[in-house]
């Protein structure tokens, strides 16, 4: 089942200013979707879109299978949002801010308790949240967002501004969210490392337009299909006509020889051969392009 679907989405703020043409996300349930694009792409505006935010919008918008012009109360009652960083009142407690909007979502009060040990901020919920790190404001946002029990997340740069122990935090969390409470998460973020270890489905946004949606799977065969072997020796030119025997190989600027890796035989192979040889291997390494390469090849204009 499709928990986001966007056909054909189109939104400008003017008319000749088009942020998103003809925008088609699948977001599967249980994935945790990252959205990745240059800055000025479109994420946030995808994102405020979903969430009826924005109108005046052409194409269709679906979360859950209903639109939320047809299911407003019920869809939004099923989603969590973080945009960036939360607001919160900061001469309050973090306990307090939760209360507030335990109101107005109309939510059981053992729900604060249970967000409270979920985000590990138990111990710190009667604390001014003026006295928070930024890494706990971060996570009693998402204890906000999660107070409705939510089926569905959505997250617009979650970790912005963390220092690494913060990142981590909520790296954990929003895994444990995933694996043990089973929440689709759909999460837009610049961080491409963070989204390269949490991630199992992505989408690519460039000029407003997705340039790449499906299995992260995909994506690291791409990166399998431009990965190299690279080969320093003792005598690397002698190796290198050795090697152009059987491989397809080169020098490259660094004057270590590369061949165009297919698998781990083709390794042992081209090792194989240089021993034969007589020739002294000092180092063998298979060099993968990693996401922000591939996200830099696959936005170029």
């Amino acid at each position: 089942m499709a928990i986001i679907e966007t056909h054909h989405l189109n939104f400008g703020f003017t008319k000749n200013d088009q942020v998103l043409q003809d925008l088609n996300l699948v977001v599967e349930q249980g994935a945790i979707y990252g959205f990745i694009g240059p800055n000025g792409a479109g994420k946030t505006t995808t994102i405020r879109l979903l969430l009826g935010l924005l109108p005046n919008y052409k194409g269709n918008i679906k979360l859950f299978g209903s639109t939320l012009r047809d299911n407003r109360g019920k869809i939004l009652a099923n989603t969590g949002c973080l945009i960036e960083q939360p607001s919160l009142y900061e001469h309050l407690s973090g306990f307090d801010n939760l209360e507030i909007t335990r109101r107005i979502r109309n939510v059981s009060k053992r729900q604060i308790d249970k967000v409270l040990m979920l985000v590990d901020l138990k111990t710190a919920a009667r604390k001014k949240v003026h006295e928070y790190s930024l890494g706990m404001k971060q996570r009693l946002g998402l204890a906000i967002a999660l107070l409705s029990d939510p089926a569905l997340l959505i997250l617009d740069e979650p970790v912005n501004g963390l220092d690494p122990n913060g990142i981590i935090e909520i790296r954990k969390l929003l895994l444990q969210l995933n694996k043990e409470f089973g929440i689709t998460i759909f999460l837009s973020s610049h961080l491409l490392s963070e989204v390269d270890k949490i991630v199992t489905h992505l989408g690519v946004l460039s000029h407003g337009k997705l340039v790449f949606q499906g299995p992260y799977s995909q994506l690291k065969s791409l990166q399998q299909q431009s990965a190299t072997i690279q080969i320093n020796t003792n005598n690397n030119q002698r190796a290198l006509e050795v090697l152009r025997s059987q491989f397809d190989s080169s020098m490259n600027p660094e004057a270590f020889i590369t061949i165009n890796y297919q698998n781990e035989q083709q390794v042992a192979a081209a090792c194989r051969l240089l021993v034969e040889e007589h020739i002294d291997i000092y180092r063998v390494q298979v060099e993968q392009n990693d996401l922000e390469k591939i996200f830099l090849e696959i936005t170029k204009s």
